[in-house]
């Protein structure tokens, strides 16, 4: 009795966990970035370092995409201000095939950012943005995407999943995808007295 008890606990803390992270972060409604557009996007993974327990992958698999899912995330936005997105590969892991429950290794990327204003030619970010981007839980990832997915399949979510804390992190920046930074406005504002 105890034994099914604990069974039917685990089994429920699994159906509570995928049910978390159900979020597709390609289905999601797009968010306002008011003037934002994408101009270049520069990924550079030459130097990436492949973690302990991954399987291989070429630095041009990476290079697509991660390229493909910063074009499928900000792609369609056309506003006024050019922005453009920089990003350097520093290491990866595609979680290989473990033993389910008890070594269910995660996939994990971790990037270094930075955005570019081309009208002043400046970086928007005085240091250099670090993320570590990993695989969201979900039915498939909860035993270990090793198991259940290709590792194009996880590269593909890995880099989705980096697009999105891209963004996330863009809109915390409110002024980076305005018309016209600070400094312009108040140029602006002493011209008119």
């Amino acid at each position: 009795m105890k034994l099914k008890m604990q069974i039917a606990g685990f089994l429920a803390f699994i159906l509570a966990l995928t049910a978390c992270g159900k979020v597709d972060p390609t289905t999601e409604p797009p968010v306002d970035m008011a003037a934002f557009q994408l101009g270049h996007n520069v990924v550079v993974a030459d130097n990436a370092t492949p973690g302990p327990l991954t399987r291989s992958i070429s630095t041009e698999e990476i290079d697509v995409a991660l390229t493909q899912a910063i074009d499928e995330r900000f792609g369609h936005y056309q506003g006024d201000r050019l922005l453009h997105i920089g990003i350097a590969v520093d290491g990866y892991v595609l979680a290989l095939p473990g033993i389910p429950t008890i070594l269910s290794p995660k996939s994990v990327l971790a990037i270094t950012v930075n955005v570019w204003d081309n009208e002043t030619q400046q970086k928007l970010n005085a240091e250099p943005r670090r993320f570590s981007v990993f695989e969201r839980t979900s039915a498939e990832t909860i035993i270990g995407s090793g198991l259940t997915q290709s590792k194009s399949v996880q590269l593909q979510n890995l880099s989705r999943n980096a697009a999105l804390k891209i963004q996330n992190w863009i809109l915390e920046h409110p002024d980076w995808i305005t018309r016209g930074s600070a400094a312009d406005l108040a140029h602006e504002t002493s011209a008119e007295r």
